[in-house]
Protein backbone atom coordinates (compact mmCIF):
# COMPACT_ATOMS: atom_id res chain seq x y z
CA UNK A 1 0.00 0.00 0.00
CA UNK A 2 1.65 3.05 -1.42
CA UNK A 3 0.98 6.84 -0.84
CA UNK A 4 2.27 9.75 -2.72
CA UNK A 5 5.06 6.83 -3.62
CA UNK A 6 5.81 5.68 -0.42
CA UNK A 7 5.63 2.99 1.60
CA UNK A 8 3.49 3.04 4.68
CA UNK A 9 6.71 1.75 6.34
CA UNK A 10 8.16 4.75 4.82
CA UNK A 11 5.56 7.40 5.92
CA UNK A 12 5.28 5.77 9.52
CA UNK A 13 8.94 6.22 9.74
CA UNK A 14 8.72 9.61 8.15
CA UNK A 15 6.18 11.15 10.65
CA UNK A 16 8.34 8.92 13.56
CA UNK A 17 11.38 10.63 12.41
CA UNK A 18 9.46 14.33 13.40
CA UNK A 19 8.16 13.06 17.02
CA UNK A 20 11.83 12.22 17.64
CA UNK A 21 12.81 16.20 16.78
CA UNK A 22 10.30 17.24 19.15
CA UNK A 23 11.37 14.35 21.73
CA UNK A 24 15.13 15.14 21.80
CA UNK A 25 14.37 18.95 21.64
CA UNK A 26 12.81 18.74 25.01
CA UNK A 27 15.20 17.21 27.28
CA UNK A 28 19.30 16.30 26.43
CA UNK A 29 19.31 12.09 25.85
CA UNK A 30 21.67 11.98 29.77
CA UNK A 31 18.18 13.66 31.27
CA UNK A 32 15.90 10.97 29.12
CA UNK A 33 18.15 8.18 30.58
CA UNK A 34 18.05 9.28 34.00
CA UNK A 35 15.04 9.56 33.60
CA UNK A 36 14.32 5.81 32.84
CA UNK A 37 17.14 4.37 35.48
CA UNK A 38 14.66 6.29 38.00
CA UNK A 39 11.76 4.29 36.97
CA UNK A 40 10.24 1.81 39.09
CA UNK A 41 11.95 -1.74 38.70
CA UNK A 42 10.68 -3.47 35.27
CA UNK A 43 8.43 -6.47 35.20
CA UNK A 44 10.25 -9.87 33.28
CA UNK A 45 8.40 -10.02 30.03
CA UNK A 46 10.58 -12.64 28.52
CA UNK A 47 10.18 -14.59 31.97
CA UNK A 48 6.24 -14.33 31.65
CA UNK A 49 6.20 -15.85 28.29
CA UNK A 50 8.85 -18.70 29.56
CA UNK A 51 6.52 -19.36 32.36
CA UNK A 52 3.28 -19.27 30.73
CA UNK A 53 3.44 -22.45 29.36
CA UNK A 54 1.76 -24.06 26.14
CA UNK A 55 0.98 -20.88 23.52
CA UNK A 56 2.00 -17.64 25.32
CA UNK A 57 -0.60 -14.79 24.30
CA UNK A 58 0.86 -11.21 24.03
CA UNK A 59 -2.33 -9.51 23.86
CA UNK A 60 -2.44 -6.12 22.26
CA UNK A 61 -4.07 -3.08 22.63
CA UNK A 62 -4.21 -1.20 19.66
CA UNK A 63 -7.20 1.91 18.30
CA UNK A 64 -6.63 1.49 15.01
CA UNK A 65 -4.10 0.63 12.37
CA UNK A 66 -3.27 1.23 8.79
CA UNK A 67 -4.54 -1.91 7.26
CA UNK A 68 -7.34 -2.64 9.41
CA UNK A 69 -9.11 0.70 9.83
CA UNK A 70 -10.61 1.34 13.07
CA UNK A 71 -10.57 -1.23 16.01
CA UNK A 72 -11.35 0.77 19.15
CA UNK A 73 -11.11 4.49 19.05
CA UNK A 74 -12.73 4.81 22.64
CA UNK A 75 -11.19 1.27 24.11
CA UNK A 76 -10.66 1.61 27.56
CA UNK A 77 -6.84 0.27 27.68
CA UNK A 78 -7.51 -0.44 31.82
CA UNK A 79 -10.38 -2.76 30.75
CA UNK A 80 -9.33 -3.97 27.97
CA UNK A 81 -6.14 -5.38 30.14
CA UNK A 82 -7.94 -6.54 32.75
CA UNK A 83 -10.30 -8.81 30.14
CA UNK A 84 -6.61 -10.12 28.63
CA UNK A 85 -5.16 -10.86 31.89
CA UNK A 86 -8.64 -12.62 33.07
CA UNK A 87 -8.22 -14.48 29.86
CA UNK A 88 -4.86 -15.83 30.08
CA UNK A 89 -2.75 -13.79 28.26
CA UNK A 90 0.99 -13.77 29.29
CA UNK A 91 2.10 -10.08 28.63
CA UNK A 92 0.53 -7.08 27.46
CA UNK A 93 1.53 -5.09 24.21
CA UNK A 94 0.37 -1.49 23.51
CA UNK A 95 0.36 0.66 20.21
CA UNK A 96 1.44 4.59 21.38
CA UNK A 97 2.10 5.38 17.97
CA UNK A 98 -0.41 8.74 17.56
CA UNK A 99 -1.00 9.75 14.01
CA UNK A 100 -0.95 5.90 12.38
CA UNK A 101 -2.78 3.85 15.00
CA UNK A 102 -4.50 6.06 17.37
CA UNK A 103 -2.43 5.20 21.05
CA UNK A 104 -0.19 6.84 23.16
CA UNK A 105 1.93 5.92 25.87
CA UNK A 106 -1.16 7.39 28.46
CA UNK A 107 -2.90 3.69 27.05
CA UNK A 108 0.52 1.73 28.08
CA UNK A 109 0.23 3.54 31.37
CA UNK A 110 -3.40 2.89 31.84
CA UNK A 111 -2.88 -0.65 31.11
CA UNK A 112 -0.65 -1.88 32.89
CA UNK A 113 -1.54 -0.34 35.94
CA UNK A 114 -4.91 -2.10 35.73
CA UNK A 115 -3.18 -5.31 35.94
CA UNK A 116 0.24 -7.32 36.99
CA UNK A 117 1.33 -8.52 33.58
CA UNK A 118 4.55 -6.85 31.71
CA UNK A 119 4.01 -4.48 28.65
CA UNK A 120 5.31 -4.12 25.70
CA UNK A 121 5.55 -1.01 24.02
CA UNK A 122 4.58 -1.21 20.17
CA UNK A 123 5.86 1.74 18.35
CA UNK A 124 8.47 2.30 15.86
CA UNK A 125 11.88 3.10 17.89
CA UNK A 126 14.26 4.57 16.18
CA UNK A 127 16.42 7.03 18.30
CA UNK A 128 17.72 6.18 22.06
CA UNK A 129 15.70 8.92 23.65
CA UNK A 130 12.25 6.72 22.54
CA UNK A 131 14.00 3.91 24.29
CA UNK A 132 14.81 5.96 27.67
CA UNK A 133 11.01 7.38 26.99
CA UNK A 134 9.52 3.86 26.67
CA UNK A 135 11.30 2.69 29.80
CA UNK A 136 10.76 6.05 31.92
CA UNK A 137 6.59 5.55 30.95
CA UNK A 138 6.71 2.20 32.39
CA UNK A 139 7.52 0.09 29.79
CA UNK A 140 9.01 -3.41 30.88
CA UNK A 141 9.85 -4.38 26.40
CA UNK A 142 10.48 -1.86 23.56
CA UNK A 143 9.71 -3.61 19.87
CA UNK A 144 12.78 -2.72 17.25
CA UNK A 145 11.91 -3.30 13.86
CA UNK A 146 14.89 -5.11 11.45
CA UNK A 147 13.19 -3.41 8.55
CA UNK A 148 13.17 -0.32 10.14
CA UNK A 149 16.85 0.31 11.35
CA UNK A 150 20.21 0.28 10.22
CA UNK A 151 22.39 -2.40 11.72
CA UNK A 152 24.22 -0.03 13.58
CA UNK A 153 21.36 1.43 15.18
CA UNK A 154 19.84 -1.64 15.88
CA UNK A 155 22.60 -3.04 17.82
CA UNK A 156 22.84 0.26 19.59
CA UNK A 157 19.37 0.74 20.86
CA UNK A 158 19.66 -2.99 21.66
CA UNK A 159 21.93 -2.75 24.37
CA UNK A 160 20.34 0.88 25.55
CA UNK A 161 17.40 -1.04 26.27
CA UNK A 162 18.97 -3.86 28.08
CA UNK A 163 21.12 -1.24 30.21
CA UNK A 164 17.79 -0.25 31.49
CA UNK A 165 16.63 -3.38 31.98
CA UNK A 166 13.96 -4.12 29.44
CA UNK A 167 13.54 -7.19 27.04
CA UNK A 168 13.95 -6.19 23.56
CA UNK A 169 11.33 -8.22 20.93
CA UNK A 170 13.66 -7.78 17.82
CA UNK A 171 11.35 -8.05 14.58
CA UNK A 172 12.02 -9.72 11.00
CA UNK A 173 10.21 -10.20 8.02
CA UNK A 174 12.36 -11.83 5.94
CA UNK A 175 15.24 -14.12 5.79
CA UNK A 176 17.58 -11.73 4.54
CA UNK A 177 16.66 -9.54 7.39
CA UNK A 178 18.22 -11.98 9.94
CA UNK A 179 21.91 -11.37 10.11
CA UNK A 180 21.29 -7.56 11.19
CA UNK A 181 18.53 -9.09 13.65
CA UNK A 182 20.48 -11.49 15.14
CA UNK A 183 23.61 -10.08 15.91
CA UNK A 184 22.58 -8.72 19.43
CA UNK A 185 22.01 -12.17 20.88
CA UNK A 186 18.25 -11.34 21.26
CA UNK A 187 16.59 -13.81 23.51
CA UNK A 188 13.18 -12.36 22.03
CA UNK A 189 12.98 -12.73 18.63
CA UNK A 190 9.56 -11.91 16.47
CA UNK A 191 8.39 -12.98 12.98
CA UNK A 192 5.72 -10.48 11.33
CA UNK A 193 3.63 -12.36 9.23
CA UNK A 194 2.97 -8.63 8.02
CA UNK A 195 4.54 -6.90 4.98
CA UNK A 196 5.69 -3.61 6.38
CA UNK A 197 5.18 -2.08 2.62
CA UNK A 198 2.84 -3.52 1.13
CA UNK A 199 1.03 -4.49 4.31
CA UNK A 200 0.07 -7.46 2.68
CA UNK A 201 -0.18 -11.02 5.15
CA UNK A 202 1.56 -14.54 4.85
CA UNK A 203 1.71 -16.77 7.60
CA UNK A 204 4.08 -18.69 5.76
CA UNK A 205 6.05 -16.00 6.46
CA UNK A 206 6.60 -17.04 10.01
CA UNK A 207 7.06 -20.62 8.95
CA UNK A 208 9.34 -20.25 6.61
CA UNK A 209 11.71 -17.36 8.10
CA UNK A 210 11.49 -19.70 11.63
CA UNK A 211 13.97 -22.40 9.91
CA UNK A 212 16.48 -19.61 9.77
CA UNK A 213 16.54 -19.10 13.12
CA UNK A 214 19.16 -21.20 15.13
CA UNK A 215 18.09 -22.52 18.90
CA UNK A 216 18.05 -20.18 21.80
CA UNK A 217 15.75 -17.11 21.22
CA UNK A 218 12.01 -17.26 22.54
CA UNK A 219 10.75 -16.80 19.06
CA UNK A 220 7.07 -14.86 18.83
CA UNK A 221 4.44 -14.63 15.60
CA UNK A 222 2.86 -11.53 14.75
CA UNK A 223 0.17 -10.50 12.63
CA UNK A 224 -2.54 -12.40 10.90
CA UNK A 225 -3.39 -15.09 13.63
CA UNK A 226 -7.38 -15.09 13.31
CA UNK A 227 -8.33 -18.25 15.40
CA UNK A 228 -7.29 -21.62 16.70
CA UNK A 229 -6.43 -23.34 13.24
CA UNK A 230 -3.46 -20.59 13.00
CA UNK A 231 -2.22 -21.52 16.64
CA UNK A 232 -2.26 -24.89 15.86
CA UNK A 233 -0.59 -24.46 12.75
CA UNK A 234 1.87 -21.99 13.66
CA UNK A 235 3.06 -24.25 17.07
CA UNK A 236 3.87 -27.27 14.96
CA UNK A 237 6.18 -25.19 13.07
CA UNK A 238 7.92 -23.91 15.99
CA UNK A 239 6.74 -20.89 17.20
CA UNK A 240 6.78 -20.45 20.79
CA UNK A 241 4.47 -17.56 21.17
CA UNK A 242 2.27 -15.39 19.51
CA UNK A 243 1.24 -11.42 19.56
CA UNK A 244 -2.48 -10.80 18.60
CA UNK A 245 -3.73 -7.52 18.15
CA UNK A 246 -6.90 -7.31 15.67
CA UNK A 247 -8.11 -10.51 16.26
CA UNK A 248 -8.53 -9.68 20.30
CA UNK A 249 -9.98 -6.24 19.63
CA UNK A 250 -12.73 -7.45 17.86
CA UNK A 251 -13.71 -10.05 19.44
CA UNK A 252 -17.17 -9.72 21.48
CA UNK A 253 -15.30 -11.51 24.35
CA UNK A 254 -11.72 -11.16 24.27
CA UNK A 255 -10.84 -12.91 27.16
CA UNK A 256 -12.68 -15.89 26.04
CA UNK A 257 -11.20 -15.25 22.62
CA UNK A 258 -7.51 -16.04 24.25
CA UNK A 259 -8.31 -18.88 26.37
CA UNK A 260 -9.52 -20.75 22.64
CA UNK A 261 -6.79 -20.01 21.39
CA UNK A 262 -4.06 -20.89 24.40
CA UNK A 263 -6.08 -24.28 24.29
CA UNK A 264 -5.48 -24.96 20.77
CA UNK A 265 -1.43 -24.81 21.24
CA UNK A 266 -1.67 -27.24 24.06
CA UNK A 267 0.20 -30.59 23.03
Amino acid sequence: MAENGKSALERILASKAAEVEVLEAQRPLDDWRRLAEDAPPPRDFLGALAKAGHAPIIAEIKRRSPSAGTLGEDADPAARALAYARGGAAALSVLTDGPFFGGSLADLDAARRAVGLPVLRKDFTIAPAQVYEARAAGADAVLLIAAALEPSLLGELYERAREVGMTVLVEVHHERELIAALAPRPRLVGINNRDLTSLAVDLDTCLRVRRRIPSGPLVVAESGIEGPEDIKRLSAGGLDAFLIGTTLMRAADPGQAIAALKAAGRP
